[in-house]
């Protein structure tokens, strides 16, 4: 696999805004607006491209850590987000921070799922580099792949079999 995280790679800095449960005021300060959509989620359309769909219920935080007034990462907590990012030619990749994960990309569409103690990563078209919170090792993921990050044990990517894919799919009302 290729090495995908570079020194201060994914450092973070800077404000966020705290979203809460899916349900909250529209983000103005980082140009981000959300809407009710199918099954109870949650869809959130930002100004510079990118749309996240929340599972219902899910706890997560737009981040805008160079204070640009655009979202440049989500925390998420738990349930599960469908993220879809434009693709855009260099710049810092967009992320998805989890307490075991970083999932990062620079354009696609990718579905991040946090329950206990592991975090899901699937991609579901583009390309998106998955490592451990703490750092180490990392791995990329293609469309069709998964990846389960616990807190020990090796990053193994896996292609997710249809009935998988489609329950995670269910709960973000696609």
């Amino acid at each position: 696999m290729r090495e995908f995280v570079r020194a201060g790679f994914f450092a973070l800095a800077g404000s966020f805004l705290l979203i809460g449960h899916a349900i909250a005021q529209p983000a103005a300060n980082v140009g981000c607006t959300a809407t009710p959509s199918a099954a109870g989620t949650q869809t959130w359309r930002c100004d510079n491209g990118i749309t996240i769909v929340a599972e219902s219920g899910a706890r997560f935080e737009l981040k805008d850590a160079n204070r640009d007034g655009h979202i440049d990462s989500v925390e998420l907590s738990s349930k599960a987000l469908l993220v879809e990012v434009p693709k855009k030619p260099g710049g810092n990749p967009f992320k998805v921070l989890t307490p075991q994960a970083i999932a990062a990309v620079r354009g696609t569409k990718w579905a991040v799922d946090v329950a206990e103690a592991k975090t899901s990563v699937f991609v579901a078209d583009g390309r998106v580099g998955v490592s451990r919170r703490n750092g180490g090792r990392s791995v990329v993921l293609d469309r069709g792949q998964g990846v389960d990050v616990e807190a020990t044990g090796p990053l193994t990517v896996k292609t997710w079999g249809q009935p998988r894919v489609d329950a995670l799919m269910a709960r973000l009302g696609q």
